[in-house]
């Protein structure tokens, strides 16, 4: 094992350089030469290659969004393009490929695995924190953080004005993000695409409210939920409060990676480098009951993660 490369694809996340210095310092300190690729996996099938070195990564442990730079690359997992970027690997001598992403990224990167004898390793950093085998991804934490830091800022204008705010997060296939920032903003309903919306229990909850005295609500929906404008205008239609809508957008994205993103990409990276090392592949880092562990890459690609439903009822009963 003499070099190690590496990529960002598919959504940036917070913590992504965090990871990328982690894992360029760490094989370092093995004797191992590190490489990254550009542009996600377009930038692997057109060798778009730079060294990295413990000073050039130095400066990002804050930094969001990604120096390697990330995109989406429909061609990637056709034939040829699975073709070219096996062929970049063997020509760059690359040992170990570690990618950084999704779980698109990691269907991709399982494509791979069966073109190329580089020993393959995935990092789960995504804001959806939809990777089955790990607990939390990189980037989860800050995205959570910067959803509920806004939310706050709308629920002082929806108390001062006796208004109904429905606050859009990212997330169109699953709801992760949607309820984890709900309940830490004591959102008083919480719509995720995995159960079905029922518009007349949202405006039950809201004259309900209303007749405890609580004139105001903030309801947060994944984007994946459906149309929320046209939702704004039913729920306003049949509560007669007036009702509006905020998309917090790309913002979740980004901004400087929390204390706990930055620690989780300095273990990833860690334990990513060192199970290349171990010579175990087709494997992706996760979290586990408080361990950090490694599972079949295969198998990740092929589960779907279960999001606790439970948690639902729970901020029902808080936000009482």
């Amino acid at each position: 094992m003499k070099k190690l490369g590496v990529v960002t694809s598919g959504g940036d996340a917070p913590g992504m350089n965090a990871t990328i210095r982690a894992i360029t310092r760490v094989a370092h300190s093995k004797g191992l030469e590190v490489f990254g690729f550009e542009r996600g996996w377009e930038g692997l099938m057109k060798a778009r290659v730079r060294p990295l070195t413990p000073r050039s990564v130095g400066g990002i442990l804050g930094q969001g969004g990604t120096i390697l730079y990330t995109a989406r690359s429909p061609n990637f997992e056709t034939e040829g393009g699975l073709e070219m970027a096996s062929r970049t690997l063997k020509s760059n001598e690359i040992d170990g490929l570690i990618v950084i992403g999704g779980d698109g990224s990691f269907r991709g990167a399982n494509k791979l695995s069966f073109k190329t004898d580089t020993l393959i390793v995935g990092i789960p950093a995504s804001i959806d924190n939809d990777v089955f085998g790990t607990d939390e991804t990189i980037g989860f934490d800050t995205a959570v953080n910067t959803a509920v830091t806004e939310i706050d800022k709308i629920r002082d204008t929806a108390i001062s004005h006796d208004r109904i705010f429905i606050i859009e997060v990212m997330g169109k296939k699953r709801g992760f993000l949607a309820l984890a920032g709900g309940i830490a903003a004591g959102a008083e309903v919480i719509l995720i695409p995995e159960v079905k919306i029922r518009k007349q229990k949202i405006v039950q909850t809201i004259k309900e409210n209303d007749a405890k005295g609580k004139k105001s609500s903030i309801i947060v929906a994944a984007e994946g939920i459906g149309d929320t404008r046209n939702l704004a205008k039913n729920i306003e239609k049949q509560t007669g409060s007036e009702v509006r809508l905020s998309v917090l957008g790309y913002a979740q994205r980004g901004g400087s990676p929390t204390a706990r993103s930055r620690l989780l990409a300095c273990l990833f990276g860690n334990k990513a480098v060192e199970s290349v090392l171990n010579g175990q592949g087709s494997r992706i880092v996760g979290l586990k009951h408080g361990k950090i562990v490694t599972i079949d890459l295969e198998e990740t690609c092929k589960i779907a993660k279960p999001l606790d439903l439970g948690q639902l009822e729970l901020a029902h009963i808080l936000a009482t």
